[in-house]
């Protein structure tokens, strides 16, 4: 198996595990964004992990689900560069 597939397989349950802790909370509270980050920030602990995740997301353009999906996505879709960069220092590069 291709390390791009794998990459893909990632993204499976952090899309499933993203959204087996989101889901609950939206049909609780609805979007009820000050809540939401009420909770996200209520201690240190999880601010630490609150603000790694946003400026992951951020840099990653992971909008729609998180950055469970948004790594894995951006890894595969670098994979096939990476391979024909590879690929072309194997030859000889361009000369």
């Amino acid at each position: 198996m291709k390390i791009r597939h794998v990459y893909l397989l990632f993204g499976v349950p952090g899309t499933a595990l993203h959204y087996s802790q989101f889901m609950p909370v939206l049909r609780e509270q609805g979007l009820d964004f000050s809540a939401l980050f009420h909770q996200l920030f209520a201690g240190r602990i999880s601010a630490f992990f609150a603000w790694d995740v946003i400026v992951s997301a951020a840099v990653l353009a992971s909008l729609t689900v998180g950055v469970s999906l948004g790594l894995p996505m951006f890894l595969w879709l670098r994979q096939p560069r990476l391979e024909a960069q590879k690929a072309r220092n194997r030859r000889g590069g361009d000369r």
